[in-house]
C-alpha cells in the first residue's frame, strides 16, 4: 500500500467525501419523504393518484441509475433548465431511491392490520390524519431494514455519479488515479472513506431498529 498517496491527495480525498456526503444526506431525507407520499399512493381508494404511484415505482426501479442521472444532467439542457452535476446527480439519486423506499413502506402499510384503518376512521379522523398518526408509523417501524439497505445503497450508489456530478468521491479517485498512474491503491483508499459512511449507518439503521422494536 502506498500510503504516500493517501497523505498526498488527502484534500481531494477529503472534498470527494464531503461531496458525497452532503449528496447521500439530501437524496436520503428527500427520497424517504418522496417514498412515503408514493406508498401512500400506491394503496389510496383514489383511482388516478394510485395509477400514478404505481407507474412511478415500477418505471423509474426498473431502469438503470445512470440513464436517470444522464436525463436530468444531458437532457434537461434541451428544456431549457441548465443543473450542475451536483444538483442533476442528487435529483436522479433521490427520484431512483424513493421509488424502492416507496415499495418497502407500502409493504410495511400492508402489514398493519386493517382494522386499525377502520377504528381511526370511525373515530372521525380523515384519510390522510389516519395515515400520518397511526398507519406511516407502524409500516416504517415494520420496514425500517429494508428502507436501511436502501439508505446504505444510496450511498454506494452515488459512484455513479462521477460521471456528471464532478465533486464526489468516486470522481476525485479517479483524477488522482490518472496523476499517480497508480490503480489498486487509489480505489482501496476510496473504498475506505466510503465505509466511513456506510458502518455507522448500518450500524445506526441496526441501533434504530432495537430500539423500535422494543417500543413496538
Amino acid at each position: 500500500m502506498r500510503f504516500s498517496i493517501l497523505t498526498e491527495y488527502f484534500d481531494m480525498y477529503w472534498d470527494g467525501f464531503i461531496a458525497t456526503l452532503t449528496i447521500s444526506f439530501i437524496a436520503l431525507i428527500a427520497s424517504f419523504f418522496i417514498g412515503a407520499i408514493i406508498a401512500v399512493m400506491r394503496i389510496t381508494p383514489i383511482a388516478p393518484l394510485r395509477w400514478f404511484g404505481t407507474a412511478y415505482v415500477e418505471f423509474f426501479r426498473n431502469i438503470p441509475l445512470l440513464v436517470i442521472a444522464f436525463f436530468f444532467y444531458y437532457g434537461t439542457p434541451t428544456l431549457g433548465l441548465n443543473l450542475s452535476g451536483f444538483t442533476a446527480g442528487t435529483i436522479a439519486l433521490t427520484i431512483y431511491t424513493s421509488a424502492f423506499i416507496g415499495e418497502a413502506i407500502r409493504s410495511g402499510i400492508l402489514a398493519v392490520p386493517k382494522g386499525q384503518m377502520e377504528a381511526a376512521r370511525s373515530s372521525g379522523l380523515t384519510y390522510m390524519q389516519t395515515m400520518r398518526m397511526i398507519i406511516l408509523p407502524q409500516a416504517v417501524k415494520i420496514v425500517i431494514p429494508p428502507i436501511g439497505n436502501q439508505f446504505i445503497n444510496l450511498v454506494k450508489n452515488s459512484s455513479i455519479l462521477a460521471l456528471i456530478a464532478g465533486t464526489e468521491l468516486m470522481y476525485q479517485a479517479d483524477l488522482i488515479s490518472a496523476k499517480t498512474y497508480v490503480v489498486l491503491d487509489v480505489y482501496i483508499f476510496a473504498a475506505i472513506f466510503y465505509l466511513l459512511i456506510t458502518i455507522p449507518l448500518s450500524l445506526g439503521v441496526g441501533h434504530l431498529e432495537k430500539r423500535l422494536a422494543k417500543s413496538y
